[in-house]
């Protein structure tokens, strides 16, 4: 007669969908990991007798949480140095696929996820990311169901309206990064411009601790000058861009040596490049240095 295995405690068994909610709400890796650990203390003290529902119950509390802290965190960026953009994430393709990473948690969703309130992202996430009924989700969020319907209604058309639509085709993106890194490499700026499209704009985060554009740069000649002046900098010798994927997407990483000092993402449409957003900020960049 063999043993029973003990039962998987519910927080360990869905840690990622757990992360998955809080980072999506939040657009942070640290603050992700940091809501995960106030949920687990939070569930450590819980009456696990009374939780009928471990899931639903540890859903809610990493929701509630990341609420809290994405009310906080919105006065924190208006006041911050340069243009704001969320924490990049290193991922694999088969995790990509298995979490809808791609399609959910691209940067270019995480941007215009940032364009809601706090509630209503959470309303949208957990509707038309994670499938919860509109009872669940207003028990969660507490508020009446008549009235999550209408922010569910509300937040699916105004990210309908702002959704990037881009190309997905992966063979096409590989070879678009591929003629893009070996422009870069060769300071080639006619091979760089070919590339953008004419309406490009490039944003840089550097959160006022590094180098970097303080306002959007638009147009196909200003923003490869830029781009390939700061690889001409004498503090980036020795820097190289690799190809990784990023919150479920093929992109740039700027890597020392093991050191990982920014990344590019960017939106891909009938084989040009739109939207570059780099991320520069060393306090953003924890999510490239996950194993």
């Amino acid at each position: 007669m063999t043993e029973a295995t003990p039962a998987l405690d519910p927080f360990l068994e869905h840690r990622r969908l757990l992360h998955s909610t809080a980072y999506r709400m939040l657009g942070s890796v640290a603050d992700a990991e940091d809501v995960l650990q106030d949920a687990w203390l939070t569930w450590s003290s819980a009456d696990r007798d009374a939780v009928r529902h471990p899931k639903a119950y540890l859903v809610r509390t990493v929701t509630n949480l990341s609420l809290n802290r994405l009310t906080s965190a919105r006065a924190t960026r208006e006041t911050y140095i340069g243009p704001w953009l969320p924490e990049p994430l290193l991922t694999s393709p088969d995790i990509a696929e298995e979490t809808e990473m791609a399609d959910t948690v691209s940067t270019a969703m995480l941007v215009v996820l940032e364009s809601l309130s706090p509630v209503e992202r959470a309303v949208f996430l957990l509707r038309e990311v994670f499938g919860y009924s509109h009872a669940e989700i207003a028990e969660t969020v507490e508020r009446p169901e008549a009235t999550v319907r209408q922010i569910a209604r509300r937040a699916r058309a105004h990210v309908q309206a702002r959704r990037p639509r881009f190309d997905t085709d992966a063979d096409q993106r590989r070879q678009v990064t591929a003629r893009f890194l070996s422009a870069c490499s060769g300071g080639d700026l006619n091979a760089v411009m070919e590339l953008l499209a004419p309406d490009v704009t490039a944003w840089s985060d550097g959160g006022g601790k590094v180098t970097a554009a303080r306002r959007p740069l638009y147009g196909t000649d200003h923003v490869a000058r830029w781009f390939l002046g700061v690889l001409a900098k004498p503090a980036l010798t020795g820097v190289t861009l690799e190809p990784a994927t990023v919150n479920g997407e093929l992109s740039v990483l700027f890597k020392l040596g093991d050191y990982v000092g920014g990344c590019l993402t960017y939106d891909l449409a009938d084989g040009l490049i739109h939207n570059m957003r780099f991320q520069f900020n060393p306090d953003k960049l924890s999510g490239l240095h996950l194993s």
